[in-house]
């Protein structure tokens, strides 16, 4: 069974809370009527009750005859909707035209309801008790035009409740239909966004309203998948283009060692050859697999208590052996008192060596390399300022981005494959830290690295 949608959900509660408040309120009335019309009428028969009682204290005492004229009088008064009957012990004083006997001796306070002659009265009986007489006191009044009127007043209400309901119904129908048109369209253009066109847009409702900010975090939901769908594009094109170029050096070397006799040491010069795009290969893959797992969330790092100074100080006695290489000056001036932190100590270490072969990979001959470590507001700063060749603000914009290097010709030269920075900011944020540059062209950079120290 196909479930209703929203907008007949909703016309459905709709209805239903308006048919249930309607047959409140239509009950309330009703009941309501209906005690509002027995209270008059009772109401007036004990007002007839009273004259009646009135005229037998006042006549009694001057004899029957004199009693049964005033009674008569009185019931001429009481219109065609009253009666009247009055008895003694000695027998009936006056009773009413078709008002003999009421049938029911029952005496009290309380009138009751009773048909009499096929007509419906609301019957008060008493006894008056005057100069040592007791008087019967029956008065009825008809009820027959109060009941006419009840039964109109439940004909409407069966009657113009359901066709006011229907008609509520549709109205809210159509409000529902009205208020959702909006999310219609907006299913029909999100329908039709494929991963070709992720650049296009929902349209936002004029109104300020729950629909036009459901459009906007929808677009703003499409503009972070376009941003991601466009990461992955690039991704896979720039990791396609640099796993391609290794690749197409091992072939050709294998395809010219193959094509004749050579010797051993032609054999060999090939093999090596091989074996360092092999290993370059081999370390693109790896660094590939790490941000992999980093964005899957997969790559969790265990933390344990390390001392941030001693791990800095051992990847600048790593790198010394690539400064010495490129014929630039390293200098360590970190400090010997321990700065500890929670961290991930290989992964720290490895973030150390990232910015370190960088800063020595982009200073010339001759030039240096600085690294110190303060702490700073509770974070471990370390800083690495270069000599080298600067960055541009527009390309220190995109620096730790996957794949990118300021050269816009992306040559292999000076080496590496884009990677490391990125891994680095990954590193850093893992940590609940950063690390951002500061640099100009021709002046050199200044990466630092902050990292939440944990106390001594």
């Amino acid at each position: 069974m196909k479930w209703p949608g929203i907008r007949g959900q909703l016309t459905g509660w709709y209805s239903i809370i308006l048919a249930l408040s309607l047959a409140a309120f239509c009950c309330v009335a009703y009941f309501a009527m209906e005690y509002a019309i027995h209270e008059t009428v009772e109401a007036e028969l004990r007002q007839h009750a009273e004259g009646a009682r009135d005229i037998i204290e006042q006549d009694g005492p001057e004899g029957r005859q004199a009693l049964m004229d005033e009674l008569r009088e009185f019931a001429d008064g009481l219109g065609s909707e009253g009666r009247i009957r009055v008895a003694d012990s000695n027998g009936l004083l006056y009773a009413s035209p078709g008002f003999i006997d009421p049938f029911q001796p029952r005496r009290g306070f309380h009138p009751w309801h009773q048909s009499i002659g096929g007509q419906s009265f609301l019957i008060l009986r008493q006894n008056v008790e005057v100069a040592n007489v007791t008087y019967d006191l029956t008065l009825a009044e008809e009820t027959e035009n109060f009941d006419r009127t009840l039964t109109r007043a439940s004909f409407l209400i069966f009657v113009a409740a359901p066709l006011f309901l229907a008609l509520a119904a549709l109205g809210g129908y159509w409000m529902s239909r009205r208020a959702l048109d909006p999310v219609d369209q907006m299913t029909r253009a999100a329908r039709d966004i494929g991963a070709q066109d992720l650049a296009k847009r929902l349209s936002v409702p004029p109104t300020r309203d729950e629909l036009a900010r459901l459009a906007e975090t929808l677009n703003a939901m499409l503009a972070r998948l376009e941003a991601a769908f466009r990461k992955v594009t690039q991704f896979t094109a720039d990791a396609s283009h640099e796993l391609r170029t290794p690749v197409a050096v091992m072939r050709t070397s294998a395809e010219l060692a193959l094509r004749k006799p050579r010797t051993e040491d032609e054999y060999r010069e090939t093999l090596s050859q091989i074996l360092r795009e092999t290993d370059r290969v081999s370390h693109l893959i790896e660094n590939l697999l790490a941000l992999a797992r980093a964005d899957s969330g997969a790559a969790e790092l265990p933390m344990e208590r390390a001392d941030f100074a001693a791990i800095l100080s051992s990847a600048c006695e790593k790198a010394q052996f690539l400064a010495e290489e490129k014929g630039v000056t390293l200098h360590d001036n970190g400090t010997a008192t321990p700065v500890w932190a929670q961290m991930n100590a290989p992964s720290i270490e490895r973030l150390f060596l990232i910015v370190l072969d960088n800063a020595v990979k982009y200073t010339s001959r001759g030039g240096s390399v600085d690294v110190s470590l303060a702490t700073d507001n509770g974070f471990a700063v370390a800083t690495f300022r270069d000599t080298g060749i600067g960055i541009s603000q527009q390309d220190a914009a995109h620096i730790f981005d996957r794949f990118y290097r300021a050269d816009r010709a992306r040559t292999r030269d000076p080496g590496g494959s884009g990677l490391g920075l990125a891994i680095g900011q990954w590193i850093a944020q893992a940590h609940g830290g950063e690390i951002r540059v500061n640099s100009e062209p021709s002046k050199g950079s200044a990466f630092i690295v902050r990292i939440p120290a944990s106390g001594g």
